[in-house]
């Protein structure tokens, strides 16, 4: 499919629809707070990528299913389609240095003294709260980026009660450990 073309089961773009602008959109979406994960990939030959990511989801418990948006020029997008593997790795409040590093674009060195293993055939990243890891399922065009939908085949989580690192208005946010 190509980018305008569109899915027998979506509607056709509303020409009278106003234009959003884009910096709207972003300020009105960040007032959603979410969590923070680097999606992690091999390419073919095996060489590592990784990405800062806060659009993930389950999607299904029967299949297992999650998924994440990945900007179309994104070299861990790449990764994915061309080893069809991929994790997803739920940082900890105390990763944000993970965080910043995987925001920027890949480049020698992004993944020195990164703490991280080889599982099925991905980098995991250590220390994080939860790491999911996906056979790439499906993909959906998702404008400027592309929803990559993987089927899990292992799931490891921590046991403590660890904080998340979260994002919320553009900046690192914490729980504030008071229920409403």
């Amino acid at each position: 499919m190509t980018a305008t073309e569109t899915r027998p089961d979506s509607a056709p773009p509303d020409p009278s629809a106003p234009e959003i602008p884009p910096r709207r959109l972003r300020d009105a979406m960040g007032r959603f707070a979410t969590g923070v994960a680097v999606v992690t990939a091999a390419d073919a030959d095996g060489r590592p990528y990784g990405t800062t990511a806060n659009a993930i989801s389950s999607v299904s418990l029967r299949p297992p299913l999650v998924l994440a948006c990945l900007r179309l020029e994104s070299a861990t997008l790449a990764a994915i389609r061309s080893g069809r593997r991929f994790a997803i790795n739920v940082l900890a409040a105390g990763q944000r240095d993970l965080s910043e590093r995987f925001a920027r674009r890949a480049a020698p060195g992004t993944w020195d003294g990164v703490a991280a293993e080889r599982r099925h055939g991905v980098p995991v990243l250590h220390g994080t709260l939860a790491t999911v890891e996906c056979v790439l399922h499906d993909t959906a065009d998702g404008g400027d980026h592309e929803i990559v939908i993987g089927r899990v085949v292992a799931v490891d989580h921590v046991e403590h009660d660890a904080e998340p690192l979260l994002f919320h208005r553009g900046a690192y946010a914490a729980l504030s450990g008071e229920w409403a």
